[in-house]
Parts: structure tokens; C-alpha cells; sequence
């Protein structure tokens, strides 16, 4: 057995495991937002980068200081999943954040986020914006649209009611709630929707947005609570969008009742796409385990029970026992909040925690780093060659001046005389690279226009007028298979180009390199594969979600047409990042030699002033070379700058040893 104080110590330590690891995080991303800032800083006052490359530098920054890290919480209604999001992690708020009480339960998509930029608040979908086609992500940009209800902070009671706002739901006609999309008589999903009087309870709002100044929240912590299979039959763009962006979700059981139909439809068709999608993609919680706490048998007893129902549920939904995790929300939240460490320990908490942390954050420290190194892996490199090009000249400048001591000055002219004819050499190279860039500016626009997001528009046109006569599934699947065979096949020619453009630009490179000795560097690569198999499987689970149960309901013209439209808004949305990535390449690809070539003429001319500066007045040699040999420490500095940067980027998080 634990000894009591052993057990409270590792309580504590548990309990805030994940808020630890993630402030540990936010300071790893927060150190290295700095150490690119001084870096930008530095490049730009040692003119080593060109303006893209300082836009592209801001840019990153940016995105650094806007990234979130999601967890989806993905169950069937009552499976006591808002009560899980209290436990994990708002319980240190003393009370329920969110409304989990017995008869209340989370009715539309609930983000849980912060920004600085808006005052504590809920933002509120209407669920009469249904009734036109645009979507969450469009509804974003129009604040206008949202119901705005502050909040109270230093109010407790104020606040709750507050949050009671999400689960609120009123009764309209059948008729209304199958305008809206949200019931059907045929679909078993809806079916508890229905009233004695022949209403239908609906909720009152589609979308909510909590702007709450909670710790995790402010270091970039985003909670998605998504409700039940209705919801995320009827709202394509949850499981096209918002789930696959999500870095994990947390799959719901309730242990008291096991696992049902619709929750394995919910695991089928909307967790295992998205499972199947991500390195670290899903866990699940078998909630509500005190229903097996027996006060009449004993410990051993009640382990085996768990150890059954834990096996059942891995065998049911078809993964290892070791990604389901039996918990107790509600006693987890209680035992937390009355400070009670057995109680802790005995929810399971603890070890799902402690899980949610080992994996979640660590992968997206990994993917922020590969963001960094795509971004600008291939600036840094090309400022270190340009380093170790300046090095390599001074330390050559100096060892020629240091030879020159016993040198007549007729031997220095012959030394000027030789570099003045390589650099007329050199600038007759300069003249024929310039003609080839024009070659390669004309192979970079049939580029951009293969994946130019006009092209994407007139191929949506082409298709929703195809569908213009026929919204039936049928005339969906036509469409879908129109809009993705068009995209694929602009992918295909643009990734042809890209690698003909790449085979364009090492010619210049070897040209350079074996004429005049320049480094030796490849130019950056690039694939338009990734978008190409992201195309793949938005439009693998796009069919899906077509075949999902609740797509009987497509049969009526407003479910159907919100479905195209939101896949095409997501898929124009992923052609216009393949766009930008396209452009942001095709300026970094030249960017390289282009800096090698300005560089290697500047040099060219200081070694050629040098030289004649000391024909002119040989007295001043020894000067010449105190100054090259300064510049020589100068430039070692500079390459610890480097150094230092690809440290941080690749510094691993604090380990938490226990």
C-alpha cells in the first residue's frame, strides 16, 4: 500500500501535472519567439537577409505567438464529458466551470480558448444560422453575428449562470427542425429529440466560443467539446475541420452503461479518420467507473471488474487496453476540490493526465520545431554558409597579405592584375545569370498559376453549376469527384513544375560552384505531395461523412448543400495554403545562390581594395592585417549566434521526474 504522505505527494504532483508541463511548454515556444526575434534583429542589421526573408521571419513570429494547442473531447450525450473537461482541467477554480449537473448537458459545440485581445466573455451562434450556407469558420470573421454575453468573474453565481447559456434548448415544430437539418423522422439519432406534443427540442444556439482567463487557457490551451452524434452528424464542419485540426481527442465512454450503437457510430465514422490520421491522434476515458465501486466487495474484486470492462471496451472499439483509461469524473473534480488525495488517486485521474501530457504536448513541441526548420531552416543555413564564405575569405586575405611581407610591389600588382581578371570573369557570369532568371521567372508564373486560388474558383464555379439542377446524393458524389479530380490534377502539374524548376536552379548552383567556388548547397526542396494527400483524404472523409448514419437526412436540399459547401470551403482553404507555400518557395529557392552571389562580389571587391590599398602604401600592411584578423573574430561571433539559435530550437522540454 501507499503510505498516506506518499500518496498526497504524489497527488499534488499529478493533480497540476498537465498545467506544469504545458507552462513548460508555452516558456520553450516564449524563448524561442525571442531567440528568432534577436535573430531577425541580427540579420537585418548585418544585412543577411532580403525583405521576403524579413516578412518571412515576422511571419513566423506571429504564428509562434497565435499557436494553440487543441484537445477535441468527442462522446455521445451523458457520458459525463463536460464533467471530465471540469476535472481535468478546471478544478483547481473550486467548482464546476462548465453546467455537467444531472439533466443538463452541452447541446452545441463549446470551444473553451482565451484572448488578451477580448474581455472575458461567451460568444453565441444563433441556430437559425443554419439557414444559410455559410460557415463556423466565415461566421468568425463577422463578429456582428454572434450573441456577446460578458462574464462576471467575481461572481461565482453570476458566472454559472452565465454558463448555463450552452445547454439552454426550446421546442419548435417538426418542420422548423428539419429546415434547420436537425431532425429527421427516420434517423434513430434524433429520435430523443422528440417531445409528448410533437415539438422538437433543439438547441438555442449552433456555436459557442468562451473567452475565459483560466491559467491553462492563457498558455494557449483550447478545449473543443463537442456533443453527440446529432451534433456531429448535422455540422460537417466539425469532423471536416475542426476534429482533424485538433492535436488530440479524447474518445468517452460511460462505464455503467458500456458501449452502445451510436457511440461505436460515433468511434467509426468520426474518431478512427481522424485516429488513423495523426502520429498521437486519440485516447479514450471510460468514465464513470464509481458505478462499479461496490460498497459490498472488496478491493481485488472491484480491480477485476474495471480490468473487464477496460478489455471489453479496447476489444470493442478495436485498440489496446493501454489507450482506454477508466476514470471517474465526477469523483476526480470532488476529491480535487475537497482536497481529498485518496479520492484523487482512486478517479484514475491521475494516470489519464499524466497521459494526456506525455503525449500531447511533446508532439506538438515537435511539430512547432519542423514548422521553425521548414520556415526558415533554409535561411539559417544559407546566412552559416554565408558565414563560413566570409570566414574563409578573411582567413584567405590575411594569409595572402601575411606572404606579401617580403613582396616587391611589383608582385602586388601582379596580384591585382589576376583579380581584376576573375571578376571580369565573374561579371560576365553575373550577365548570363541574369537571362536564365528570366527563364526561371517565366517557369515559376506557369507555377503559380497551376495552384492560384482564381483556378480553385472557377473549378467550384464549374462545379456547383453541375449541381445546379440536382442537389440529391447522387449529383454530391458527382460533384465531390468533380471539384477533387480537378484539384488533384492541378497538384499533379504543379509538382511536376516544381521539381523541373528545382533541376533549373541546381544547374545555376553547379554553374556557380565549379566556375567560381562558391559553396557548395542544394537548392530547398519542395513537394506538393502532402497537399496532394491531404486533397486524398478530405475527399476519403468526405465520403465518409456522407455515408455516416444521419446522412439519410441529406436527402433534403438545405443538409446537402451546407455539406458542398463546407467541403469546399475547406478544400479552398487548403489549396490557398498550397498556394502560399508554392509562392513562399519559389522566392526561397533563389534565394540561396542570390545571397552567394552579392556576397562573392562584395568580397571580391574588398579583397581587390585591400590589395590596392596596400600598393599604394605598403608601410600600412601590418594594419590591414589587424583589421582582417578583427573582422576573422567578428565572424566567429556571429556563427555563435547560430549555434545558439539551433540549440534553442532543438532544446527538449524540462523532463518531470517524479
Amino acid at each position: 500500500m501507499i503510505s498516506t504522505q506518499r500518496q498526497k505527494d504524489r497527488s499534488q504532483w499529478v493533480v497540476n501535472e498537465f498545467s506544469r508541463r504545458l507552462g513548460n511548454y508555452k516558456r520553450w515556444r516564449d524563448e524561442l519567439i525571442e531567440v528568432i526575434n534577436e535573430y531577425q534583429t541580427w540579420v537585418e542589421s548585418h544585412a543577411l537577409a532580403s525583405g521576403d526573408e524579413n516578412l518571412q521571419l515576422y511571419e513566423l513570429i506571429d504564428a509562434l505567438r497565435s499557436d494553440k494547442l487543441t484537445i477535441a473531447l468527442v462522446a455521445e450525450f451523458a457520458r459525463g464529458k463536460t464533467e471530465l473537461i471540469n476535472a481535468i482541467f478546471f478544478a483547481d477554480y473550486k467548482q464546476r466551470l462548465l453546467p455537467s449537473e444531472a439533466g443538463r448537458t452541452t447541446m452545441c459545440p463549446t470551444e473553451l480558448r482565451y484572448d488578451e485581445n477580448e474581455p472575458p466573455c461567451i460568444k453565441l451562434l444563433p441556430i437559425e444560422s443554419r439557414q444559410v450556407s455559410t460557415t463556423i469558420s466565415e461566421y468568425r470573421r463577422s463578429p456582428g453575428a454572434w450573441t456577446v454575453l460578458p462574464l462576471d468573474l467575481d461572481s461565482p453565481k453570476k458566472l454559472a449562470d452565465t454558463f448555463h447559456e450552452i445547454v439552454k434548448t426550446k421546442n419548435v415544430s417538426i418542420a422548423h427542425a428539419e429546415e434547420l437539418g436537425l431532425y429527421h423522422p427516420d434517423a434513430a439519432a434524433t429520435h430523443h429529440l422528440r417531445n409528448s406534443d410533437g415539438s422538437v427540442s433543439i438547441p438555442v444556439w449552433r456555436h459557442a466560443i468562451i473567452n475565459y482567463p483560466h491559467p491553462l487557457l492563457k498558455q494557449g490551451l483550447v478545449v473543443l467539446d463537442t456533443p453527440g452524434l446529432n451534433s456531429l452528424g448535422t455540422e460537417p464542419e466539425l469532423t471536416l475541420s475542426m476534429l482533424p485540426s485538433a492535436q488530440l481527442v479524447l474518445f468517452v465512454l460511460a462505464a455503467d452503461i458500456g458501449v452502445t450503437k451510436t457511440d461505436l457510430e460515433i468511434w467509426n465514422h468520426y474518431v478512427c479518420p481522424v485516429k488513423s490520421a495523426k502520429k498521437h491522434g486519440c485516447i479514450v476515458a471510460l468514465n464513470k467507473i464509481d458505478a462499479l465501486w461496490d460498497e459490498l466487495s472488496n478491493d481485488h474484486a472491484i480491480a477485476s471488474a474495471m480490468a473487464r470492462q477496460t478489455q471489453e471496451t479496447a476489444r470493442a472499439l478495436g485498440v489496446n487496453k493501454s489507450q482506454v483509461f477508466p476514470v471517474s469524473a465526477q469523483k476526480g473534480l470532488l476529491g480535487k476540490i475537497k482536497t481529498d488525495y485518496a479520492l484523487i488517486e482512486r478517479s484514475g485521474l491521475p494516470v489519464l493526465e499524466a497521459k494526456l501530457s506525455s503525449d500531447i504536448i511533446p508532439a506538438r513541441q515537435e511539430l512547432l520545431r519542423e514548422r521553425v526548420m521548414h520556415d526558415i531552416g533554409s535561411m539559417i543555413e544559407t546566412t552559416s554558409a554565408m558565414i563560413e564564405a566570409r570566414l574563409s575569405a578573411v582567413t584567405d586575405q590575411i594569409d595572402e597579405l601575411q606572404a606579401l611581407g617580403g613582396e616587391n610591389r611589383d608582385a602586388i600588382q601582379d596580384l591585382v592584375a589576376h583579380l581584376r581578371d576573375e571578376k571580369h570573369a565573374y561579371d560576365q557570369t553575373l550577365a548570363s545569370f541574369q537571362s536564365t532568371r528570366a527563364v526561371l521567372s517565366e517557369q515559376i508564373k506557369i507555377l503559380l498559376d497551376y495552384v492560384a486560388v482564381e483556378a480553385f474558383d472557377l473549378l467550384a464555379e464549374k462545379t456547383r453549376h453541375k449541381m445546379s439542377e440536382s442537389w440529391t446524393t447522387p449529383g454530391l458524389r458527382e460533384a465531390m469527384k468533380t471539384l477533387f479530380d480537378g484539384m488533384l490534377e492541378a497538384m499533379e502539374k504543379a509538382n511536376k513544375q516544381t521539381q523541373h524548376i528545382r533541376s533549373l536552379v541546381q544547374a545555376i548552383y553547379s554553374k556557380f560552384h565549379s566556375e567560381h567556388g562558391l559553396a557548395k548547397i542544394k537548392p530547398v526542396n519542395f513537394s506538393l505531395l502532402p497537399y496532394r494527400s491531404r486533397l486524398q483524404k478530405l475527399y476519403e472523409d468526405a465520403e465518409a461523412f456522407r455515408n455516416s448514419p444521419l446522412m439519410v437526412i441529406t436527402v433534403q436540399h438545405f443538409v446537402v448543400e451546407k455539406f458542398f459547401v463546407t467541403l469546399v470551403g475547406h478544400a479552398r482553404e487548403l489549396f490557398s495554403e498550397c498556394n502560399t507555400a508554392t509562392r513562399a518557395w519559389s522566392k526561397a529557392i533563389m534565394a540561396p545562390i542570390l545571397s552567394q552571389v552579392r556576397e562573392h562580389k562584395i568580397l571580391m571587391d574588398q579583397r581587390l581594395e585591400n590589395l590596392k590599398k596596400v600598393h599604394e602604401n605598403f608601410d600600412n600592411l601590418s594594419d590591414r592585417i589587424a583589421e582582417l584578423e578583427s573582422n576573422h573574430q567578428n565572424l566567429e561571433n556571429q556563427q555563435l549566434v547560430i549555434r545558439h539559435m539551433l540549440r534553442k530550437i532543438n532544446q527538449p522540454l524540462p523532463a518531470d521526474n517524479f
